[in-house]
């Protein structure tokens, strides 16, 4: 099992100009199922742990901390592993560095905030609303890139964003007017698609700090993301939460715990897999599908009645962020194909 978050792009190439076609389809098929279950029941998982009325549980920092502890011992535990049993596993060698932790610092308080958020939402919102709650990333996107790199961005590119604002806009109207909206919740949607825009800007910034390994930044994220949850569990008062908790002593509640743990670890992990094998552009369309499939999962298991609107509301989202994936594509597959200067006057010098 590799898990090293990096390949070769010419040995994928050879490997894959070897395969059979039948073969290869199977492997993106199985992938991209992979990729799918794991996301989705992710996503039902947390709900449970979150906001379950058989769990009755109110400590969704404590959640999302133990989730982050899970995932910094698996990711130590695979390191071990790769250095004892060479061969076994092909895991990056992980030793805690202060100097690079501090450095990696900024990035995990943005890490932090991006998986609380996101926790925070599903906690307050049904797992139908989820994804037009947190739909607004790609709005950040082109807002941040602007604001802090500025990089300008096309007139579709722009077009397919005011799509998914009035998807999301539409989206709010409609779970008001079935009683169903938590204005706390949307907020905190809001607020996890900023932080998920800030952490992709901040990640490219940091990766030099690990040496470009992708493994290496998730295990000081989480490890960081650790010391920060401290001093919120004290001030929130979860830890007292805690102390109450009737299912505290319960195997099947830590059972599940440590399983959303491992979720959180394996959705990297088949994420980066899933781009291995198909593309970029292939995941993004994969995870609105995904996307779109999650919703219907969900209207299906709560036995929720939506009204056409709210139905419209979650395809201009998803249409919306097909759409600007495919227009982003195409702009960067033209940019490639298009000489540059220099090459334009050489051309005409020859001539």
């Amino acid at each position: 099992m590799a898990l090293t978050g990096a390949s070769d792009a010419s040995g994928e190439a050879e490997a894959s100009g070897e395969k059979p076609f039948l073969l290869r389809a199977l492997q993106i098929a199985l992938v991209v199922s992979l990729y799918w279950v794991i996301s989705i029941s992710m996503v039902f998982l947390n709900k449970y742990l979150l906001d379950s009325p058989s769990l009755r549980l109110d400590a969704p920092i404590f959640v999302t901390f133990y989730q982050c502890l899970v995932t910094t011992l698996l990711c130590k535990g695979l390191s071990t592993l790769a250095t004892c049993c060479p061969g076994t596993v092909d895991f990056p060698s992980l030793h805690l560095d202060l100097r690079v932790a501090r450095s990696v610092l900024p990035l995990s308080v943005v890490f932090t905030g991006m998986i609380t958020f996101n926790n925070l939402c599903l906690k307050y919102v049904g797992v139908a609303f989820y994804n037009v709650g947190r739909s607004l990333t790609t709005v950040f996107n082109v807002l941040l890139s602007y604001l802090l790199l500025k990089q300008t961005t096309s007139f579709y590119a722009l077009l397919t964003c005011g799509i998914i604002i009035g998807g999301f806009w539409l989206g709010v109207d409609q779970e008001g007017a079935e009683g169903t909206l938590s204005l706390m919740g949307t907020l905190f949607g809001v607020l996890a698609s900023l932080c998920v825009s800030l952490n992709a800007i901040y990640t490219k910034k940091v990766l030099s700090a690990v040496d470009g390994s992708i493994w290496r930044l998730t295990f000081y994220n989480n490890v960081n993301a650790c010391v920060l949850f401290l001093p919120l569990l004290l001030l929130l008062g979860e830890l007292r939460v805690l102390r109450d908790f009737a299912q505290l002593g319960s195997a099947h509640f830590w059972g599940m715990m440590t399983l959303g743990g491992l979720f959180g670890f394996a959705i990297g992990y088949v994420t980066g897999l899933q781009i291995k094998f198909t593309s970029p552009l292939t995941h993004n369309v994969s995870g609105t599908a995904k996307a779109c499939a999650q919703t219907v999962l969900a209207v299906l298991y709560y036995e929720e009645t939506k009204s056409f609107l709210w139905w419209t509301s979650n395809m201009m989202v998803l249409g919306g962020s097909s759409a600007y994936t495919w227009v982003r594509g195409w702009e960067m597959k033209k940019t490639q194909e298009e000489p540059s200067p220099k090459e334009g006057e050489k051309s005409s010098l020859a001539v």
